[in-house]
């Protein structure tokens, strides 16, 4: 991708005999919601420390909208919230945004218009010690969107969060993502990658897995049904869909076929004189890929 305003080669970072981050190739395309997502102590925030300039890499290269980790023309068009906001907890919302506007030379209208944009507005002359985990997170994508960057980078932006507040950041985030801003955010929560991301990549132990659609990793829907008499719907399916994508299970009927077929199968197990007593339409959702690729086991 010649236009990505992300790309890594071979990017690694050891702590003596330890790789934290092992060789990762990533690009992050404009415009899109790439999710960064991995386990506790993947490498993600190490591989973010990297991109923004925080740490050095020991070994590969990276550019960020084009250019070197930590180049000040790259930085002035970056929005970063890594490992949590931190904040004076005396000062209103309002005030801590204007000391970091301040320090990048930036004026109390873009101020106003961050907090308005992550929904702060309303409370934004109280104090940041009073606001909830939710309002702090906000409060953290409001500092990073100070200036109007075209590249957000956040850091488990929902980690934490209620499912109330989960909502509210995936609404900002996909809000944001339309405004134009490009998105790369890690994350753990298989779900709520699942919901908003156009790509992800999925690294554990260091080591990037791979990076592909939401789509692409979850594949192809296949249909499951229950019908009585079995045997005449299960002749009667063969009949639309071919012997090779029809199975018989101890569950009834399995189709190997997307969601668009659904209607088709129906019709034709009714036509047959059958009973459908069942039919839905089963994938694999990002946590069932995320488990099998890189073998941990799901807590239940």
């Amino acid at each position: 991708m010649t236009d990505s305003i992300v790309v890594t080669e071979g990017l690694t970072k050891r702590y003596g005999d330890n790789a934290a981050v092992d060789g990762v190739a990533m690009n992050v395309a404009p415009g899109e919601i790439y999710g960064f997502l991995g386990p506790n102590g993947a490498g993600k925030t190490t591989t973010l420390r990297m991109l923004v300039g925080l740490i050095r890499p020991t070994s590969g290269t990276a550019t960020v909208l084009g250019r070197a980790p930590g180049d000040p023309a790259a930085l002035r068009r970056i929005g970063v919230l890594i490992e949590g906001p931190g904040f004076y907890p005396y000062l209103c919302g309002r005030d801590n945004l204007r000391v970091l506007a301040r320090y990048r030379g930036q004026t109390a209208a873009q101020v106003d218009a961050a907090l308005d944009r992550v929904g702060l507005a309303g409370r934004a002359d109280d104090a940041f010690r009073t606001y909830s985990l939710g309002m702090k997170q906000r409060l953290g994508v409001g500092a990073a969107l100070l200036g109007d960057p075209d590249l957000l980078i956040l850091d488990e932006p929902t980690n934490g969060l209620d499912p109330a507040g989960m909502a509210e950041m995936r609404e900002l985030i996909t809000g944001l993502a339309a405004d134009g801003h490009t998105v790369l955010l890690s994350s753990h929560m298989l779900s709520e990658v699942q919901q908003i991301c156009d790509r992800v990549g999925v690294i554990s132990g260091g080591t990037l897995l791979t990076e592909s659609t939401v789509a692409q990793l979850r594949g192809a829907a296949s249909l499951s049904l229950r019908a009585e008499p079995l045997e005449v719907a299960f002749r009667a399916v063969r009949q639309v869909i071919g012997a090779r994508g029809v199975l018989l299970t101890s569950g009834g009927i399995r189709v190997e076929a997307g969601a668009r077929s659904a209607p088709e199968v129906a019709r034709a197990v009714v036509a047959a004189g059958a009973d459908l007593l069942e039919l839905r339409v089963d994938e694999k959702s990002l946590e069932e890929v995320f488990f099998e690729m890189t073998g941990l086991e799901a807590v239940r």
